[in-house]
């Protein structure tokens, strides 16, 4: 089942990465943009705004952060249930966007507004991001009618040679290619995983790239449907995108894969591929809990948050 674009749409970006993708989407889809963020320098772009304050903590904590979104959550909700659907821009691997969206995710749910997210995961590292992220992806998940996700580590994986600023400026870029794309895809209502390539790469090179990236965020058999884009497709000889769609439908299995293939113009070509999995993924070991079935688990139904009770609490000597 393919997820539906229903207009009005509403773009809405999560903290610095996400406010910075909201802000190029926006014109992209031509829509209305929300930017949300506990961050002054998010808020200053052309868009809707909502701060979230912190008061006098300067460092706040992913959960402080979520706690105070929660003060705002009435007008977060007055906002998004103006629009059918909202587009959903997170970078799980920062405070801000890890923090809100599950609370924007959760308001999407309850006002029945259809919800395609597009996360961006952690690099390995970033240990201390991991867990946090894995968290809230879950959320995400659960609230979202369509998840797109892409794992930054997995693209350094493939390509040691880049700086995190490349692999952002790559992330970026897929994010937008299917942006672009949702009114003419039928991108699947489940979890989605992006994978992409650095341009200037042979197409066949490039499509080695982004396989690598999907079969170390999955196992093969996790997937069953892919959609294939090639940038620059129109000044690719036919034979060539042809060779490529063949190459792929036998790698990913055509019995339970199916591969379109769209072509855009660009100045480089390369591979941006969307690939609907069902089952685990690596994004679930981010959460030690997150292999306990879900029937089996106690689990709140809000998110983890801090919130000050005001309690005039003295310690005992």
């Amino acid at each position: 089942m393919s997820f539906q674009v229903k207009s009005p749409i509403l773009i809405v970006g999560l903290g610095g990465a996400g406010s910075k993708l909201a802000t190029q989407a926006k014109d992209i889809v031509n829509s209305d943009c929300l930017i949300i963020s506990n961050d002054q320098k998010d808020l200053q772009a052309d868009c809707q705004t909502i701060a979230i304050s912190t008061d006098s903590v300067v460092n706040p904590s992913i959960q402080l952060i979520r706690g105070s979104t929660y003060k705002v959550a009435d007008q977060i909700k007055s906002t998004i249930s103006r629009y059918s659907t909202v587009i959903l821009m997170t970078n799980l691997a920062g405070k801000a966007g890890s923090a809100i969206s599950p609370v924007v995710s959760e308001i999407c749910k309850e006002s029945e507004v259809g919800l395609v997210s597009f996360a961006i995961m952690p690099f390995k590292y970033e240990k201390d991001r991991i867990f946090n992220s894995g968290v809230s992806l879950k959320r995400l998940r659960a609230d979202s009618d369509c998840t797109v996700v892409l794992d930054n580590d997995s693209l350094l994986e493939s390509n040691p040679d880049l700086s995190p600023k490349d692999c952002y400026g790559i992330a970026n870029s897929a994010i937008l290619h299917v942006v672009g794309a949702l009114e003419n895809s039928d991108i699947s209502a489940e979890t989605n995983i992006l994978t992409a390539s650095k341009e200037g790469q042979h197409i066949e090179e490039s499509l080695r790239d982004s396989l690598k990236m999907l079969y170390g965020n999955t196992s093969p058999n996790a997937v069953k449907r892919s959609i294939l884009y090639v940038a620059g497709g129109n000044n690719i000889p036919v034979g060539v995108l042809n060779s490529i769609s063949n190459l792929t439908s036998g790698v990913l299995n055509e019995n339970n894969s199916q591969v379109d293939l769209s072509s855009s113009s660009a100045d480089e070509s390369k591979i941006v591929m969307v690939s609907a999995v069902q089952g685990m993924t690596k994004f679930d070991n981010y959460d030690p809990l997150g292999v306990i079935p879900q029937e089996d688990t106690l689990d709140w139904s809000n998110p983890e948050c801090s919130i000050d009770c005001k309690l005039d609490l003295y310690q005992l000597e």
